[in-house]
């Protein structure tokens, strides 16, 4: 199994990037209760051949549709590793816990966060930016909110009309509702419009409405645009509202000295998400909540319950225990494979990889650009590139240009919606993808163009 992954991940360029599934192989997952058990031979065999040539296509070089890490093979040995160790990484006095810590230490320090601060691993940034609308409430109404509701409170958030889909979600879990969250429009670079978020937050005062959040974007999903964190700290300030950033896609730009003034500002969020498994290659899953003071997460996670009680010395001691700080009491060991890449790669070596993913989106851009058939179809903030055929009215001829590229199986761009129509949407994230992938993708597309129009 070991040395067949190890070669998976070797040969990926010269596989599929993505192909259909046969009805074999998906029959091979419709079988009854498997009571008798078998062969691990046979169980491997099955997973050979019928799961592990149909994936998702996001290890292969030319994968660029959505903002997924390709992993590494020091990242999926750690992970080997944190199976056997099999740790409940929830509570209690055990070794996984420094690990979680340690990682959490060195991201206050690349952030610029006080010694106050703390996190903990999610599954992922959907996660992270749920925990801090949580922790916003919390501080904004206090920890009876947790046993009492909001009540009357009349909450209300404030984000880029490019926020993440899971921010609304986000409000939706915790009670607040979507409609709560006012979606403010963007300049022509994709950031928020600082100026008309104070005139909806000064208009919701008048209102008697509360806010309580304000939630700033480094990297929007469709392309990339950092908001201007700064500014938005200043507003969150002088509006005395919790200031989270979510930096799913961009938060790393910080480890490339050309990227990470666009960053600035993002020291003085009180919360960040991000992933570990984007940019840093990390295997899925590795989401992160940073957190300016741990006594929030506290306030808004602790419990007293008898089955958790604390001692002073042996397995149920340590002084930090995940499920005060996070809703989670079972949890996986996703710092270990994150501290293998973190110190076998260094911070230095995997920031020249990220910038450059950014120098390939450039050079897409000016490749686009230079192309009398093909158009941009927004700015280029970090490494995400949208662009369409100049011919292409509506959009339907971007769409089909992606699906026929799926299908041949050699690159897998996304479709997005700009501006009320189509474009192809290439993020460039696997640390695999080079030049040459970036030069195929447009000959290919100008192809398709020719070929289905």
């Amino acid at each position: 199994m070991l040395d067949d992954m190890l070669d998976h991940l070797e040969h990926r360029r010269d596989l599929p990037l993505w192909q259909a599934a046969p009805a074999g192989a998906r029959a091979a997952f419709r079988a009854g209760l498997p009571r008798a058990g078998g062969p691990l031979a046979e169980a491997y065999g099955v997973f050979r051949d019928s799961v592990l040539p149909y994936g998702a296509g996001n290890t292969h070089p030319g994968f660029m549709g959505w903002v997924q890490g390709g992993g590494t093979a020091v990242g999926m040995l750690a992970e080997m590793l944190a199976a056997g160790f099999n740790a409940n990484c929830g509570g209690r006095d055990h070794m996984a816990h420094a690990v979680e810590r340690q990682i959490t230490a060195w991201m206050a320090e690349l952030y610029g966060f006080p010694a106050t601060a703390d996190g903990l691993f999610l599954t992922g940034a959907s996660q992270a930016n749920f925990l801090a609308v949580l922790i916003a409430r919390v501080r904004a109404l206090g920890p009876a909110v947790r046993q009492a509701g909001t009540g009357g409170a009349r909450l209300v958030a404030y984000a880029s009309a490019e926020v993440h889909g899971c921010v609304p979600r986000a409000m939706e879990m915790a009670g607040i509702g979507s409609d709560a969250l006012r979606l403010i429009p963007v300049d022509a670079a994709g950031r928020v419009d600082v100026a008309a978020m104070a005139e909806r937050i000064a208009a919701d005062r008048a209102a008697g409405a509360r806010p309580f959040l304000i939630v700033g974007t480094a990297g929007t999903v469709n392309t990339g645009a950092v908001d201007d964190l700064d500014a938005l700290a200043d507003l969150a300030a002088a509006a005395g509202v919790h200031f989270h950033v979510d930096a799913a896609l961009g938060g790393f730009a910080r480890l490339v000295p050309d990227l990470a003034p666009r960053l600035a500002g993002i020291a003085r969020a009180d919360s960040l998400a991000f992933d570990f498994h984007k940019w840093m290659q990390v295997p899925y899953d590795a989401g992160f909540l940073l957190c300016r003071d741990g006594a929030w997460q506290r306030e808004t996670f602790a419990a007293d319950t008898a089955y958790l009680s604390r001692a002073e010395t042996g397995l149920a001691g340590g002084d930090w225990w995940p499920c005060d700080v996070g809703p989670d009491l079972s949890r996986g060991f996703r710092a270990l494979k994150t501290w293998f890449t973190l110190t076998t790669y260094g911070l230095d070596r995997l920031g020249r990889m990220i910038g450059q993913t950014c120098a390939l989106a450039a050079r897409l851009a000016a490749r686009v650009a230079a192309e009398p058939r093909l158009a941009l179809a927004a700015p280029v903030g970090l490494n995400v590139v949208c662009f369409r055929p100049a011919r292409d009215a509506d959009g339907t001829l971007s769409a089909r240009i992606v699906e026929a590229l799926h299908a041949e199986g050699a690159l897998a761009p996304s479709v997005t919606r700009l501006d009320g129509r189509l474009a192809i949407r290439a993020a460039i994230v696997n640390h695999r993808t080079t030049a040459a992938d970036i030069d195929r993708l447009v000959a290919d597309v100008l192809r398709l163009e020719g070929a289905l129009g």
